[in-house]
């Protein structure tokens, strides 16, 4: 079965940069909404992540994201700064070209999460700063350190809000949004995606205004996505205010990699000896990028 899903895009994407990716979180789709972008700025291969400690143990790819220069981090008391400094310096010393996606929120937004939510709107409350409905208050830590530390490599921030379709009952009641294997069997008809630049000389170095301006970055997704889902005006529920257009890919941007990946798995899967090589390939490949990731800075 192809995938056929319509990618609905309000604002102007910009010519390839390197940019810090803020977005909200609310499924591991969202992974695949940054690389929908980054292709149609010809910079899927810049593309790299901050992600949960957790998820360097995954077989292959923890390895995979950790030499790609992405950056694994703890939450709270337990984030390592000067690590991810260290990582992101030696980057862009190299001059690498940098796309970095990161989600604020910490942890993915599910509106069946009660507790979740509330104790994300306690903190908003308790550290005195607006609380958010349909998005998670934003911790600023890891995306503060990533914009200071490559500050003079980095051409702008882009600011993205993500809605799914098909994440409203009929009675008005917001859904969680799709899971992976939801989303690649096209139980998502469109997703919105709200892209704004904000250019990097733009927002505060100082920790205490870079916490205030994320976070009325944050009550602007929210309002976005308020309007999205509760908007009583047909016209303007299950969209995002202003001009959206749809966004063809075409296949000159993706069959060349389907070939070169579907020509180097398939004779392995198609022999004993091929499918022998790909299991070893996965189960000592995963022993030795487990040690690797453990002992690397």
């Amino acid at each position: 079965m192809l995938l056929v899903l319509f990618i609905v895009i309000y604002g102007n994407i910009p010519k390839k940069e390197n940019v810090v990716y803020l977005s909200n979180h609310q499924s591991t789709a969202d992974w695949i909404i940054a690389d929908m972008l980054a292709i149609r700025q010809n910079a899927l291969g810049h593309v790299r992540y901050v992600l949960k400690d957790g998820l360097k143990w995954l077989p292959l790819y923890g390895w995979y994201f950790s030499q790609h220069g992405s950056v694994y981090v703890k939450r709270s008391a337990t984030f390592d700064e000067r690590a991810m400094k260290k990582k992101l310096s030696s980057q862009t010393k190299l001059g690498t070209p940098m796309y970095l996606v990161i989600f604020p929120e910490g942890t993915r937004y599910n509106p069946e999460l009660k507790k979740v939510i509330s104790d994300s709107q306690a903190f908003a409350s308790k550290e005195g700063l607006s609380v958010l409905k349909h998005i998670l208050t934003p911790r600023m830590k890891a995306s503060h350190v990533a914009i200071e530390t490559m500050k003079e490599h980095l051409d702008a921030v882009y600011d993205i809000t993500v809605a799914y379709e098909g994440t409203l009952t009929a009675d008005g009641q917001r859904l969680p949004a799709p899971t992976m294997p939801e989303f690649l069997c096209k139980e998502c008809p469109r997703v919105h995606i709200h892209f704004n630049r904000v250019d990097i000389r733009e927002i505060p170095a100082e920790p205490i205004f870079f916490r205030r301006w994320l976070h009325e970055r944050f009550e602007i997704k929210d309002k976005l996505l308020t309007t999205f889902y509760e908007s009583e005006d047909p016209e303007k529920k299950c969209r995002f205010p202003g001009e959206g257009r749809k966004s063809p890919l075409s296949l000159t941007k993706t069959l060349p990699s389907l070939l070169i990946l579907g020509g180097l798995t398939l004779p392995m899967l198609l022999t004993e000896s091929g499918r022998k090589l790909y299991l070893n390939t996965w189960l000592y490949g995963t022993l030795i990028g487990w040690v690797w990731v453990k002992v690397s800075p």
